[in-house]
């Protein structure tokens, strides 16, 4: 099989998985996933990534609670706007969702920092060539490449994993008041990493036709 296949297997084969064995997820699993994720690509290699492995079966916990303490803060105010529908859907149907983590052995979160180049201090910033708000996302963007990059390698070496933006939308500011994360990081995502103990099907996907234009 050519380097090609294996890589396209993998990427075909990976799955976002919510149900988890109990087997732990060690620290050599944590290191090996993030030895592969800070190769992902940045720009002008400013390599805005950080990671929190959270391996406390009791902190992942804690994690949950607050999500979802105040997803039920949102859903409360929504009702008090007349919004019975919306805030039970976002109960019943999000709240399952947002927090399918908690039955993970690990919980990696992945924080995107400020993004910093010789490009930007020399020539970006005396210029304003952008607003600060577009290096926050040139952050994002750079962290959610490494982010793929440890998921396609857990895949490979035999874990799952599971991306999630629940408990940054609903909790982010608890979340890095709880993991001590200082508030020039943003959280990008959480990611549930463990043993599979289900198999997902493939999930459709749209046609290459459907999403390529080709110019010649």
């Amino acid at each position: 099989m050519t380097n090609y296949s294996l890589v396209k297997e993998v990427i075909h084969g990976r799955r976002s998985v919510r149900k988890y064995t109990e087997q732990p997820v060690t620290e050599e699993d944590v290191r090996e996933l993030i030895d592969c994720a800070r190769y992902a690509p940045s720009d002008t290699n400013s390599q805005t990534w950080e990671f929190i492995a959270v391996l406390n079966r009791e902190a992942i916990g804690r994690i949950e609670e607050m999500t979802w303490e105040e997803l039920h803060r949102r859903a409360a105010d929504a009702e008090a706007r007349g919004l019975e529908k919306e805030a039970r859907l976002l109960t019943r149907s999000f709240g399952p969702y947002a927090t399918a983590f908690s039955g993970a052995p690990a919980l990696i979160v992945c924080l995107a920092t400020p993004y910093t180049s010789k490009f930007r201090d020399r020539i970006f910033d005396p210029i304003a060539l952008v607003d600060e708000d577009v290096w926050r996302e040139e952050g994002i963007k750079s962290s959610c490449l490494a982010a793929q990059n440890l998921m396609l390698a857990a895949h490979a070496r035999g874990l799952a994993t599971c991306p999630m933006t629940g408990p940054v939308l609903l909790a982010e500011q608890r979340l890095k008041k709880y993991l001590e994360i200082p508030e020039d990081r943003q959280v990008n995502m959480v990611i549930a990493l463990g043993h599979p103990a289900e198999t997902p099907a493939k999930l459709s996907r749209k046609e290459v036709p459907d999403i390529l234009r080709v110019i010649v």
